[in-house]
Parts: structure tokens; C-alpha cells; sequence
């Protein structure tokens, strides 16, 4: 079963769209929240491309790692209807 990304931390602002995630966060199904580090949630997606998804506007993605400047980052599938769901999550409490 994937886990069901609601929510990112970014630092030192969620507003700022440069800045790297920090962490994934969701709910399990009995409503305890979960938080992965950024470097957990690559090896996750290295090991197993299923592990994560995003659901928005009905659509369901999962998650992809990139390389930029030589270090990896989290992405979500392109999916060519919401290029930054992702990004746009709101910040975890």
C-alpha cells in the first residue's frame, strides 16, 4: 500500500518555490500522522517507485527521483495536467 502524501515541509519558507523539501508527511489510515525525511523518501522511491502517491483533482501520481546539480530530489511523475502537486501541498503541521 503507498502512503498518501497530504502534505511537505520546506525551510525556511514554504513560500518560497527554490527552496528544497524537507519532508513528506500524510495521515495512516487510522489517522496517526507519519513524516519522512527527504533522504528516506529517495531511497523509498529508488527502491520502490509505488511507495508514495499525491492525489489531486481526482488524478493519482506517484513520486519520481531527479538529479539536479549532481544531488537528487523528489518530483511527481509528470501527469500533464498539475506540473507542481507536489510543490503545491500545503505545509505540514
Amino acid at each position: 500500500m503507498a502512503y498518501q502524501i497530504t502534505c511537505i515541509t520546506k525551510r525556511p519558507s514554504h513560500e518560497d518555490p527554490h527552496r528544497r523539501i524537507q519532508f513528506l508527511g500524510g495521515n495512516f489510515t487510522d489517522g496517526r500522522p507519519w513524516r519522512d525525511p527527504e533522504e528516506l523518501a529517495i531511497s523509498h522511491v529508488k527502491s520502490d517507485p509505488n511507495h508514495y502517491v499525491v492525489r489531486e483533482g481526482g488524478r493519482t501520481v506517484t513520486l519520481v527521483v531527479r538529479k539536479h546539480e549532481g544531488r537528487d530530489y523528489l518530483k511527481t511523475e509528470t501527469d500533464h495536467f498539475l506540473p507542481d502537486n507536489l510543490l503545491s501541498l500545503p505545509e505540514c503541521r
